[in-house]
């Protein structure tokens, strides 16, 4: 009897150290998770933006300056072309034993776009935007280091690779919906101001101008039709010289006098960021996907995406208020641990 009693009493202490244990780690849980929820509300975006204004680093390397004219003439090497639009030719290269991306503007008359993407990459280095390695203003070239995912246009066939098949769920849909919108904010509160994504007239070309890195992060990459919002010098943004149409751009961007009057780019109205909000819906639906969760992700984005939706671009929630509900939903999944059969919870 005693010997029973001695037992139990040594046993005592090894179960109210696993009761602690228990609890402990049910805190740091829930910690991270409020964490989520206030702070960031996505997993850590890539570790970069360590070095100072004008450096850069790739792997092991410590934080270099940018590559100036010559060392891009000497030690980058173009390998293969992997990109061609109006403006810049892209080719894979290699400096010193790294993959990047050397970009050649591809005709003379888009001088000026050109340009201007080169001075947005530089004014908007950071975690939300492709990093700069080198330029030569006067020789039309600049390099970036190479994402080898490609573009979003890219991320269902990329995940439906076997060695990425793993990562093919909500939490990596959402975490991709939310880090779209996080830039989105970025660039509507920019260092360089209030600037809108132009280049966003399909879905196709807005996917295009996002690069997805080798640790599924999103940056921007496509920086070259970035117009300045001036509200206080009373200057709203025309995206391009062209009258848009279809679905997916704002209504605010189609030509509001019909078919009676020619479009004429001096007759039509300007417009804000909120353009930007009215393709996040259709953004997020393709980057959520059918995955097991995705239709729990979209109840509960359903009262912010209809909102971003309101014809009066006045009444759109900011990039701000779309981020944070974004941010909200990404902990509470998160915090509920959504599981596969998510029609139950609906």
């Amino acid at each position: 009897m005693a010997k029973g009693v001695s037992s139990a009493a040594r046993s005592a202490p090894l179960v109210l150290v696993c009761v602690f244990a228990l609890l402990a780690a049910n805190f740091v849980i829930y910690v991270y998770i409020e964490s989520l929820s206030s702070g960031g509300g996505a997993l850590p975006a890539p570790p970069r933006g360590l070095c100072p204004p004008g450096q850069f680093k790739m792997g092991a390397m410590k934080c270099s300056p940018w590559l100036q004219c010559a060392e891009l003439r000497e030690h980058v090497r173009p390998l293969k072309m992997i990109g061609q639009g109006a403006v810049k030719k892209v080719f894979l290269s290699e400096w010193k034993g790294h993959k990047v991306a050397l970009c050649q503007l591809s005709s003379a008359e888009y001088s000026e776009d050109f340009l201007h993407g080169l001075a947005m990459l530089k004014a908007l280095q950071g975690p939300h935007v492709v990093q700069l390695v080198g330029l030569c203003p006067e020789e039309h070239v600049f390099v970036t280091e190479y994402q080898p995912l490609g573009s979003l246009l890219n991320l269902d066939a990329v995940l439906a690779q076997e060695k990425y098949r793993a990562l093919d769920t909500w939490q990596t849909r959402l975490r991709l919906a939310l880090e779209y919108v996080s830039a989105l904010h970025f660039l509507h509160n920019s260092p360089a101001g209030t600037r809108v994504m132009c280049d966003s007239n399909s879905l196709e070309k807005t996917l295009s101008q996002f690069l997805l890195t080798s640790d599924f992060h999103l940056v921007a990459n496509d920086l070259d039709a970035l117009p300045e919002v001036d509200r206080a010098g009373g200057a709203l943004v025309h995206c391009g010289h062209r009258e848009l149409g279809g679905d997916f751009v704002a209504p605010e961007q189609l030509w509001p006098h019909g078919d009676g009057q020619p479009f004429s780019h001096e007759l039509m109205p300007g417009y804000d960021e909120k353009t930007d909000i009215w393709k996040v819906p259709d953004v997020a639906r393709f980057l959520l996907g059918s995955v097991p969760g995705a239709d729990v992700a979209h109840f509960h984005l359903f009262e912010i995406h209809s909102r971003c939706k309101n014809k009066e671009p006045e009444q759109r929630p900011s990039a701000r208020e779309v981020l944070g509900v974004y941010r909200t939903v990404y902990a509470s999944m998160v915090k509920d641990n959504v599981k596969p059969n998510s029609k139950d919870m609906l």
